[in-house]
């Protein structure tokens, strides 16, 4: 054990100095089995574990489904859904937000990335809220909560990760996730509707033309079949999600084309900005599977896990100090890292407690949704601050009725398993 804590400290140094979180777990994990098994064995494992973990056909998903979000965006698909929605509702008090919160919904259906999402929101939704008078404060916080829909919304993917850290259904998870996203959609909207009624933060807008909302909403209708058909194809069993992101990349050009708004320039910064998110994602998975084997020749893991399963703590007790670890890490870093350094361990021990992996990692993925507006890190927080120039600190203020929802949803996920497994139990 204690060279564990020594790698920890080591971890902790290296994530200081920005090290990016792949190469430190990577570092940090060959660094213990060099220590526990000799450099030569070490070498060895090394070798194996990277080539199976990148080379798994599970992984190919992740590429697949940013392709599908880049050729979209660049498409120009993701800023028509966005005033499709504002049309329909935008006229009621507060409506043009509720419409933001409406189209992160499909934005996130599609982008499966929360900072992208984020940061679309910011460039097309914030400036038609700030055109309409809405304070600030209401309008980055709304622009910046409405991104973290993609964590959840499948193809999420920050549940592919989870779903290939842990070995867990991918398509369970996606399926299982539908609900959670809706749920908290509408919590979001109701925070935004009561904002709106107590404060002068949303004046009225404009009134209702329903030529320009039937006529915006044309362009969305190809946008919505090819959600339900890259969701649907997962959840009747007719392709595995690897296969249904192929789809959706194969539709995505399709209906780019038949807007007339595919060119191949875009298409090729498209291929090259999923490349490079691709990359990054997967050195992340293999150097997490390189920690995770270094825990398993120190045995921390089973260590912890005799620990818990002896424990007379109740089960839901010690599901509450996994999230709130892992509430506390996501105030300092990225979804994905906390996935992959705390997955090695929280997971064992979560099945040990007899929890459902599905159901767990619906629970793990919203709390890192949260983390992702709280500070000092709020990593959605800084991307909106950078788009729309409100400062960070109007920002976190804005956003402390929306996180106040967001672990109300929290609670009653935690509280009711049957919310997040009745659709997946029905597959």
């Amino acid at each position: 054990m204690l060279s564990f804590f020594i790698l920890l400290v080591v971890l902790a140094v290296l994530m200081i100095i920005r090290l990016p979180i792949a190469f430190a777990m990577g570092i940090a994990g060959a660094t213990g089995l060099a220590m526990q098994i000799g450099t030569r064995p070490a070498l060895s494992v090394l070798e194996r574990t990277f080539f199976d973990t990148a080379s798994s056909f599970v992984l190919v998903a992740i590429p697949l489904f940013i392709l599908m979000a880049e050729v979209l965006t660049s498409g120009d698909v993701t800023r028509r859904a966005i005033v499709a929605c504002q049309s329909w509702i935008g006229h009621v008090k507060g409506g043009l937000a509720m419409a933001t919160v409406g189209a992160s919904v499909l934005l996130a259906a599609l982008v499966g990335s929360s900072t992208a999402s984020t940061a679309a929101m910011a460039t097309s939704a914030f400036p038609e809220m700030r055109r309409h008078r809405y304070n600030d404060r209401l309008s980055s916080a709304v622009v910046s909560v409405g991104g973290t829909l993609a964590v959840v919304v499948p193809p999420s993917i920050v549940l592919v990760v989870y779903g290939v850290l842990t070995e867990t259904s991918i398509g369970k998870l996606f399926i299982a996730g539908v609900i959670p996203g809706i749920l908290t959609a509408l919590s979001l909207a109701f925070v935004i509707k009561v904002i709106a009624h107590k404060t002068d933060y949303a004046p009225e807008g404009e009134p209702f033309e329903l030529g320009k909302a039937v006529s915006t909403s044309i362009y969305v209708v190809p946008m919505i079949l090819l959600i339900v058909a890259v969701i649907g194809a997962i959840y009747l069993g007719l392709a595995s999600p690897s296969e249904a992101a192929a789809l959706g990349v194969l539709g995505s050009i399709i209906v780019c084309v038949f807007q007339r708004t595919f060119r191949p320039k875009a298409f090729g910064g498209a291929l090259s900005n999923a490349v490079k998110a691709t990359v990054m994602i997967v050195a992340i998975v293999a150097c997490s599977a390189i920690f995770a084997n270094y825990l398993t020749f120190t045995r921390v893991t089973q260590t912890i896990l005799e620990a818990v399963t002896t424990s007379e703590m109740p089960r839901y007790a010690i599901l509450m100090i996994m999230v709130f670890v892992l509430l506390v890490m996501g105030m300092f870093m990225d979804q994905l890292a906390i996935l992959s350094l705390s997955m090695p361990l929280a997971f064992p021990a979560a099945m040990a407690l007899d929890f459902d992996p599905v159901w767990f990692g619906i629970i793990v993925t919203k709390t890192v949704e949260i983390g992702l507006l709280t500070p000092p890190l709020g990593l959605n927080a800084y991307v909106a601050s950078a788009q729309t120039r409100v400062p960070l600190a109007t920002i976190f203020r804005g956003l402390i009725p929306f996180i106040v929802m967001e672990v109300a949803v929290l609670a009653l996920l935690i509280a009711f398993p049957e919310i997040t497994l009745w659709l997946p139990n029905l597959m």
